[in-house]
């Protein structure tokens, strides 16, 4: 799935999930460096973790970040594979 993002650097999320695990992600735009890192970290994780562990964290006083936007992601990803 393909995820727009709002508030952030990053233009869109590409979010491939195998199950309930996350099995790839690519943010498009951002800092390239800190995005990889977060692609890299959850890969193979469970979706609720990503979630929990992403969600409401902040950059530079946005109200959101590239993972906050990443854990908004996986919700709508969720929601539609329910």
């Amino acid at each position: 799935m393909v995820y727009k993002t709002k508030g952030v650097c990053s233009r869109s999320i590409e979010i491939e999930l195998e199950g309930d695990t996350v099995k790839s992600v690519t943010f498009n735009g951002g800092c390239n460096g800190n995005t990889k890192g977060i692609s890299s970290l959850v890969r193979g994780m469970k979706v609720d973790e990503v979630i929990t562990r992403l969600k409401g964290t902040d950059c530079g006083g946005r109200g959101t970040s590239c993972p906050d936007q990443l854990a908004k992601a996986l919700e709508q990803a969720k929601m539609q594979n329910a």
